[in-house]
C-alpha cells in the first residue's frame, strides 16, 4: 500500500471548481454564510464597516484575522506589513492598539474600487474587544495570523479578551472559535484551557494539518481513521485544492499532481463523529455553494456576502 507523506504535499494557490459532484446522506440546515475577513470583496477587510455591511447582506457569521499589537492586544489585520492595505508601514507589533485605531485601513480597498472617502473619516484597525462590543450577538471565527507574536502571549491575550463578557453581550466564549494554520497557536490555547474551568474554555478548530491529512488518507487510500464519538469537533479546509503528492518508495520517490477534494466518502467519514462541523473555504461561485450544500457543509466562507445574498434570493 502506498504511503502518502502529508508533510511533503505542496499546496498551490488556485482553487479547482470542476471536481465530481456528490450527495451527502446527512440532512442538515443550509450552510452558514461566513463573511471572509468581514467580506473582503464588499468593503475594507477586517474592519467594522465591513462586518456591518456583511451582516446587512445576510451573513450568518464573520471570519476575521487577528494579530497582536505592541501592547499585546488582539487587533484585526491580515498582511505582515501595514503598507499592504493602509496609509502606514511596518509590522502590527510595532504599534500599540490606540495607534492602530488611527490608521486608515481602507486605503488599498478605496484605491482598487476608485472610492474617494472624506479625508477626516479614516477606517481604523479595530481591537477584537471593540468588535465584540459593537456586534454583541454575532458569531465570530478568529483566525490567528500574527507572524511574530509569542503563541503563549497571544493565547493569554485572547483569554483576557474572551473570558469576561460585558453586560448586554452574548457570552464571548460561546460565540467565538479560534482557527490557525500554525499549530503552535492552537497548542498554546490548549495550554491556557488546561488552567481554566469548563465555563472558561476557548473553543477552537481542529488542526489544519490534521484535517488535511485525514482528507488525503480518505481520498488517496480510502482510509477512514477518524474517531466515532460525540465530542464537538470543528474542521475547516478548502472545498477543492490543487496539490502535488510525494509518494515514498524503497528506491526513491514519485511526484504527481492531484486534486484534493471533499466528496461523499470524505464527509461521511468525518461525520462518523455525530458532532462534527465542517466549514468549506473558498466558496465564491454558485456552483461551489451548491456542491457544499449537497455535501452537507455546516458553513461556507465567502468573500462577498452581497453576491450570495443575491444568489440565494434568486434561488427562492
Amino acid at each position: 500500500m502506498r504511503n502518502y507523506i502529508m508533510a511533503t504535499i505542496l499546496l498551490s494557490t488556485s482553487f479547482v471548481t470542476n471536481a465530481n459532484s456528490a450527495t451527502s446522506t446527512t440532512s442538515i440546515d443550509p450552510p452558514q454564510i461566513i463573511a471572509h475577513r468581514g467580506g473582503t470583496a464588499d468593503a475594507p477587510e477586517n474592519t467594522i464597516p465591513a462586518i456591518k455591511k456583511a451582516l446587512e447582506n445576510g451573513a450568518n457569521a464573520i471570519w476575521v484575522t487577528l494579530q497582536l499589537s505592541k501592547d499585546d492586544i488582539p487587533v484585526l489585520y491580515r498582511p505582515s506589513d501595514l503598507k499592504e492595505l493602509t496609509n502606514k508601514s511596518g509590522k502590527i507589533s510595532s504599534y500599540n492598539a490606540e495607534q492602530l485605531g488611527q490608521v486608515d485601513a481602507s486605503v488599498a480597498y478605496n484605491e482598487k474600487h476608485k472610492i474617494h472617502p472624506k479625508p477626516d473619516s479614516p477606517v481604523g484597525i479595530p481591537t477584537l474587544d471593540k468588535v465584540l462590543k459593537t456586534f454583541p450577538t454575532t458569531t465570530f471565527y478568529l483566525d490567528l495570523k500574527s507572524p511574530d507574536a509569542n503563541p503563549e502571549t497571544f493565547a493569554k491575550a485572547l483569554q483576557k479578551t474572551l473570558a469576561t463578557t460585558p453586560k448586554g453581550e452574548k457570552n464571548r466564549l460561546t460565540r467565538t472559535r479560534i482557527y490557525s494554520t500554525d499549530d503552535n497557536y492552537l497548542n498554546a490555547l490548549d495550554k491556557v484551557n488546561k488552567s481554566s474551568d469548563d465555563q472558561h474554555q476557548i473553543q477552537r478548530f481542529e488542526s489544519r494539518d490534521f484535517t488535511r491529512t485525514q482528507l488525503v488518507n480518505i481520498t488517496m487510500d480510502h482510509k477512514c481513521e477518524l474517531p466515532a464519538d460525540d465530542k464537538d469537533r470543528w474542521y475547516g479546509l478548502e472545498l477543492h485544492r490543487n496539490v502535488e503528492v510525494v509518494e515514498k518508495y524503497t528506491l526513491g520517490e514519485g511526484r504527481s499532481k492531484a486534486i484534493l477534494s471533499w466528496d461523499k466518502e470524505a464527509v461521511d467519514c468525518f461525520r462518523k463523529n455525530t458532532n462534527a462541523h465542517i466549514i468549506f473555504f473558498g466558496i465564491n461561485k454558485v456552483e461551489d455553494y451548491n456542491e457544499a450544500k449537497k455535501l452537507g457543509a455546516n458553513g461556507v466562507m465567502v468573500d462577498s456576502p452581497a453576491l450570495f445574498k443575491k444568489i440565494l434570493n434568486d434561488k427562492k
